[in-house]
Parts: structure tokens; sequence; C-alpha cells
């Protein structure tokens, strides 16, 4: 046989085992985690831990209704201010802009802040909102996690755009359609399944932040439904009760991880369900 044939063989069996052997060490990982994780977490959900605040140091029983509470409402809020604003950016860069050197620049900007550290936007937020108005807020941690949202929707929603043919858009400019309406009933239609799955995983990356959290919602032992107080949250709970003395509190850490755990699965299954049926 031909030498540079079975060379070729050697490299490709090398190749494709070093990659089974790659995934198979980060499969095996990330079972271990989840073992963990699962192992030590569940046994700590109780209907108090949803229904009940946290109890004082040192007693038995409470819960993190308050932490769940705050997490859904600051990461409700992050998701309204983050995914429009990425949306409209994405179609700029798409739709309008494409060329421009503005565009260029955003594309420039998105590219460093998908890359940033969270803790560097945490401090961010904290000398623009949270110093000049004198304390820690719900609303100063849901423009943190905005912002952390910001680039990964708006390379996401340009990509997709992108993917719908421009044979599409001229044939709605030729029957008279005015260029916005074009946009919104022809192009987002065509690209939506996509969008929708770069938001998803965007929700997904924020719901574990912890360090911005730090800097701005920063933690609150009690309800608190006022957006301009601090507020708790899983991630900063887990974060506390994890280096606490108690065991209860270690306990309450790991239900707390369980959970965030969970619901990040679900997001990223549910945006793999989205992309399988576009693509079938």
């Amino acid at each position: 046989m031909d030498f540079h044939y079975l060379k070729r063989k050697f490299y490709n069996l090398l190749a494709l085992t070093v990659s089974i052997l790659s995934a198979g060490f980060g499969i095996f990982f990330l079972f271990w985690i989840l073992k963990d994780v699962i192992s030590f977490g569940f046994p700590a959900l109780s209907a108090g831990f949803f229904t009940e605040l946290p109890a004082p140091p040192g007693a038995e029983g409470g819960g993190l209704a308050n932490a769940i509470f705050g997490t859904i409402l600051i990461t409700c809020i992050a998701t309204a201010i983050g995914v429009p604003s990425g949306i409209l950016a994405g179609t700029y860069l798409s739709e309008y802009g494409r060329k421009s050197r503005i565009a260029s620049a955003v594309r420039f900007l998105s590219d460093i802040l998908v890359s940033a550290p969270s803790i560097v936007i945490g401090v961010f937020v904290y000398a623009l909102l949270v110093k000049p108005f004198g304390g820690f807020s719900a609303i100063a941690g849901a423009v943190a996690l905005s912002i952390i949202m910001l680039p990964v929707v708006i390379r996401t929603a340009e990509e997709m755009l992108k993917l719908v043919p421009d044979s599409t858009r001229e044939a709605a400019l030729a029957l008279g359609a005015p260029h916005w309406k074009v946009t919104l009933f022809v192009v987002y239609r065509g690209a939506l399944r996509g969008i929708t799955t770069g938001v998803m995983l965007a929700v997904a990356r924020v719901s574990g932040e912890t360090a911005p959290l730090l800097f701005t919602s920063f933690n609150n032992s009690f309800w608190n439904f006022k957006l301009t107080e601090p507020t708790a949250t899983l991630t900063v709970t887990i974060f506390n009760y994890a280096l606490g003395p108690y065991e209860d509190w270690h306990q309450m850490a790991w239900g707390g991880a369980f959970l965030i755990t969970v619901i990040v699965l679900l997001v990223n299954l549910i945006s793999r369900i989205i992309v399988r049926g576009k693509a079938s």
C-alpha cells in the first residue's frame, strides 16, 4: 500500500483517538459534578426550602424562598433590558449597518464583552449605579446581568438574520413593502428560532453568575419587593452559605446549587430542541 495513504490513516486514527479521549475526559467530570450536586443537593429540597426565609445563624430549618424570588426578579428584569437591546443592535448590524464603521465598532466591542470577566462588569456597574446612588439594588444587579447577556444576543441575532436569504428580502421589497416591514414580518420570522435559542442561552449563562451580583444587588435575608433595595439571589446565597461554619448552611448551599443546575440544564435542553426543530 501507498506510504502516504498509511500515514494519513495513522494521523486520522490518532486525531480521532485524541478527540474521543478528550470528550470522554470532559463527560466523566461533568457527570462526576452532577452526581455530587444531585446526591448532596436533592435531599435539601423540601416544601420549606421553597416557602420559608433563611433561618438565623445556628438555627435549624428555614429556606431560600427570598433568594429564589430575587433570582427570578433580577433575571427577568435583565432579560427585559438585554434582549430587546441586543436584538435591535443585531438587526442594525445585519440589515442596516452591515459594513459601516459603526457596525464594525459595535462588533468589536461585542466580541470584547463576550470574553470580559463578569466581576469586571460588576465593578463597572458598581461605579456606575451603586456608588452614585448610595446603595445596592436589584436594578443594579439586573443591569450587570443585562450587560453580560447583551453581546451573546447581539451576535446571535446578527448571525441568524444573515442566514435569511437576500432573495427573500428582495421579493418582499419588490411587492412594495417598506424596509422596516420586511425586517419585522419577513426577516424576523425566518430567524425566530435561532434568535430564541440565543436568548435562552444568554439567560442560562447569567443564571449562574455570582461575582457581578456581589457588587450590585448584594444580598438580603428578608423579603424585598423594592427594586432600589439590596436583593437576595441564589448564587450569592450559595456563596455565603458555602463559606459559613454551619452544616445546615452547607446543605442549603447544595440545594441551591442543585436548583440552579436543573434550571440551566432545562434551558439548554429547550434551546437544543429548538435548534433541532429548525434543522428538521
